[in-house]
């Protein structure tokens, strides 16, 4: 037994997350916390040792998927109820009651959950365990206590658990008992504004009486939101004469907030009750779901884009990934949530560069444009520069004319492979100190290649050339999207010959019903050595070794190095393979290809053909040709320098393996990829001293593994305000889904939403929605009739496969996965830019 003024946070493990954080509280000065006492985990354990069957059914539990709902719900019942059924020991009887009895035994009291596992910095277990309110009496007490270990163990507890990767095994369990407050008012109090994550604007929520009602959502609070000392915003939900605190009272509950705030040094979610004029605390948390700020260090305001968005990666990074990429930019980028983000406040601070700015990111994310004019438009966050503006040019400005030859294309990509090849041979000899010192040079080679001047006009040029076609033909002919056609079948587009050729793939395989019948059941990476054992699998394994020599090292997520490649896992092409198989016959991608080329054409001889006959048409006509071949010459590249660089980074990858195999084979390392969770200088650290922060490592997985539960912004400020943006249109019908146009046509059929490539059972006509496709999502797309995805833009890599396969696309559709369900039937209109959800 502990009471909680003899507790802080250094005791999690003896009173929980819960009741460190009361005692905590308790310390700070001017809060007042209910007194009461902790039964620490000691008696838990003592509980746990009296039930020796809990240990089976444990391991037991450990073997569940946290979707076997109902296996998760038989299992944790039993163990509550053998919990529930020990009796507690004399001794620890006694404690409780003695400790009952100096604050009062006839008193009422709140009995608590306090979980090891709860209310810590990256995991909220907000209502994962129980607590029981006004009990009365010694017995009650005693019940209670017993209810609360049980709870550990109710069905929800124990799915958080599995979806955290938290063993159930370290959890304990210690109980709060705490004398109960009769207030006149309750509620919550947010440190941080839930609703926007301004880390500036306290959020307060308030009704009369207890607050356990506001909590479980069975009474609606009056809300007021506190910037700077004062009240700036509240919604009265009952009677606007009556609130359940004064304004006054509200700005000192908000004081009170930001004390316990920087006590515990992030934002807090705190459950408060007003008694007579005293606020007492009843418990305060970490905000888990707030995304990180950005570190600058200035005071200064500061507006950050995401990376994530423009790459069509928003998922989290590990922190090797994380080096990798700002050594590869030439921009520096912020870090916060295991995503990257630039800062664009220098440029928007310029009228020189503003504009342009804006506009850019009008044509590639309307989204984006819209939340950073959002931000221009407040009086004072952004400090103006003079006019001449920041140095460097702006990225995705005008490139220098560049004349339309194919033969720039083959020598860039030319170039590039010879020095991959050159680093691929060099990188052999190299280990220890000097593998880390070449792959640090040999980046300069690639950043010198990614940004080379033409590289950058070719494609730059081929955007340009799209944007001409597209807003001249719409004046002209009132053709809307007009070069979404014409870019079908380009030549030199590595990621859109990436899908043809694993259909070829499927070619091969489909003639030989052994080898078909041993992917359909494939569990591991060994199955390539089981292929030439059967009829047709020499050819069927050639064939797929064939298609990872030129693209397996790509990967879902392949920005970040550490990400598996699909060498590195070729069962994660099995089940595309089996798709092309089922859906095509013999020949499709030559058919596809072909069809997208003839259509192209065609629909280049139409729009010649119209505006020949139109005033000056000759000469509209001229300049459209040179426009059209512009971009079926260059936009193919589009796609080429990404892929250059991830085949770099795969190079690099494979070496680094190498030396982390022998780090761990020294025991340097428990594992080879514990290099992923440390960035490049500090993995040159560990290779120089042989030595490691065990401790860093696992502090940083458990942070990759909180980062995984957050949304990035596409817009952030230094604030920590996440600004969304929306698009401001009303040209869709009422209903239908607002996204960015990317890829013309109209299309109906099944919604396939597909959150894991991996899981993907796609039939001809379903249409693909998801939440962003990199390059890797490109084989999926020959089995797929439209595409919708919640980020995107105008350029990036899905729109432009999507043109080339002939889709209607549209992007940029927020919270599309969560709205359109799975198997609904819905129209893409890709021309107009929004979605129409066909049954409800």
């Amino acid at each position: 037994m502990l009471g909680l003024h003899e507790v802080d946070e250094t005791r999690l493990a003896v009173v929980g997350g819960k009741g460190a954080h009361l005692g905590a509280l308790s310390r700070i000065e001017g809060i007042s916390v209910p007194a009461g006492f902790c039964v620490t985990t000691d008696a838990f354990r003592r509980i746990m040792a009296a039930a020796p069957s809990i240990g089976g059914r444990l391991d037991q539990l450990s073997r569940l998927s946290p979707d076997d709902r109902e296996a998760i719900r038989t299992l944790s019942a039993e163990i509550r109820r053998t919990v529930e059924g020990v009796t507690i020991p004399d001794d620890l009887a006694a404690a409780i009651t003695g400790a009952l009895a100096q604050l009062g035994e006839q008193a009422a009291y709140a009995v608590r959950s306090s979980a090891t596992a709860e209310d810590l910095p990256t995991a909220s277990f907000a209502g994962q365990q129980d607590t029981y309110l006004n009990v009365v009496g010694p017995a009650a007490i005693l019940q209670h206590v017993s209810r609360c270990w049980a709870s550990l163990f109710t069905e929800r507890a124990v799915t958080y658990r599995q979806r955290n990767g938290i063993d159930h095994r370290t959890v304990h369990m210690a109980v709060v008992v705490q004398r109960m407050v009769l207030p006149d008012a309750a509620g919550i109090l947010f440190t941080a504004d839930p609703v926007t994550s301004n880390r500036k604007v306290t959020s307060v929520e308030a009704c009369f009486g207890l607050g356990e009602a506001l909590v479980s959502g069975l009474v609606n609070p009056d809300v007021f939101k506190v910037r700077d000392g004062e009240v700036v915003a509240k919604t009265i939900a009952t009677d606007p004469e009556r609130p359940a605190l004064t304004d006054a009272q509200v700005v000192r509950l908000a004081r009170l907030g930001r004390r316990i705030e920087a006590h515990f040094g992030r934002p807090q979610d705190i459950e408060w009750c007003l008694a007579g004029d005293d606020f007492q605390i009843v418990q305060s948390r970490p905000i888990t779901t707030l995304f990180p700020i950005p570190e600058s260090g200035d005071g200064e305001n500061h507006v950050y884009l995401s990376v994530g968005h423009q790459q069509m990666m928003t998922d989290p990074m590990k922190p090797l990934g994380l080096s990798f990429w700002q050594m590869t930019t030439p921009a520096p980028m912020a870090e916060a949530g295991g995503r990257l983000f630039v800062d664009v406040t220098r440029r928007l601070a310029s009228p020189a560069s503003r504009d342009g700015l804006v506009e850019l990111m009008g044509r590639s994310d309307p989204l984006t444009a819209d939340a950073v004019r959002t931000v221009l438009e407040r009086d004072g966050f952004i400090r103006p520069l003079p006019d001449e503006g920041p140095p460097g040019p702006l990225p995705g400005g005008a490139p220098a004319p560049i004349e339309t030859d194919p033969a720039i294309v083959t020598e860039l990509i030319g170039l590039s492979e010879a020095s991959i090849a050159a680093s691929e041979h060099e990188i052999r000899t190299k280990s220890g100190e000097a593998l880390l010192d070449f792959i640090r040079a040999d980046i300069q080679e690639l950043r010198r290649i990614l940004f080379d001047p033409r590289s950058h006009r070719v494609f730059m040029s081929a955007m340009e050339a799209t944007w001409w076609l597209n807003e001249r033909l719409e004046a002209w002919l009132g053709e809307k999207n007009a070069a979404d056609t014409l870019t079908q079948s380009v030549p030199h587009n590595v990621t859109s010959e990436m899908g043809l050729a694993l259909l070829d793939v499927a070619d091969v395989i489909r003639a030989h019903p052994d080898v078909v019948a041993l992917l359909r059941h494939v569990e591991d990476e060994g199955f390539l050595d089981e292929l030439p054992g059967l009829d047709g699998g020499r050819e069927a394994r050639d064939a797929i070794e064939a298609w990872l020599g030129t693209y397996g090292m790509r990967c879902v997520g392949e920005i970040d190095i550490t990400r598996p490649r699909w060498s590195e896992r070729p069962s994660m092409l099995v089940p595309m393979i089996l798709g092309n198989i089922r859906n095509f016959e013999p020949g499709e991608s030559r058919r596809r290809f072909e069809q997208g080329r003839q259509e192209a054409w065609k629909q280049e001889q139409e729009l010649l053909e119209r505006l020949r006959v139109l005033p000056d048409g000759e000469s509209k006509a001229d300049e459209t040709k040179r426009m059209i071949d512009r971009v079926r010459t260059f936009i193919g590249y589009r796609e080429y320098p990404k892929y250059g660089m991830v085949s770099r980074y795969f190079v690099y990858k494979q070496a680094l393996l190498e030396e982390a195999g022998r780090l761990a084979r020294a025991r340097v390392l428990r594992e080879p990829e514990d290099i992923f969770y440390l960035t490049f200088q500090e993995l040159h650290d560990v290779v120089r001293t042989n030595r490691v922060d065990d401790r860093l490592i696992g502090r940083r997985k458990e942070e990759f593994r909180s980062y995984q539960a957050l949304t990035p912004p596409r817009v952030l400020t230094s604030d920590g305000e996440a600004i969304t943006g929306t698009y401001r249109r009303d040209d869709a019908p009422a209903g239908a889904l607002i996204g960015l146009p990317v890829s013309a046509g109209t299309v109906e059929g099944r919604a396939r939403v597909i959150l894991d490539m991996a899981q993907a059972d796609l039939e001809p006509g379903d249409i693909l929605v998801t939440a962003h496709t990199d390059p890797s999502w490109t084989p999926l797309f020959v089995a797929v009739a439209g595409l919708v995805t919640e980020v995107g833009g105008l350029m990036t890599h899905g729109a432009v496969i999507a043109r080339e396969y002939g889709l209607p696309a549209v992007v940029g559709v927020v919270d599309a996965t969560r709205l359109i369900r799975d198997g609904q039937r819905i129209r893409v209109h890709g021309t107009d830019g929004y979605v129409e959800m066909l049954d409800a």
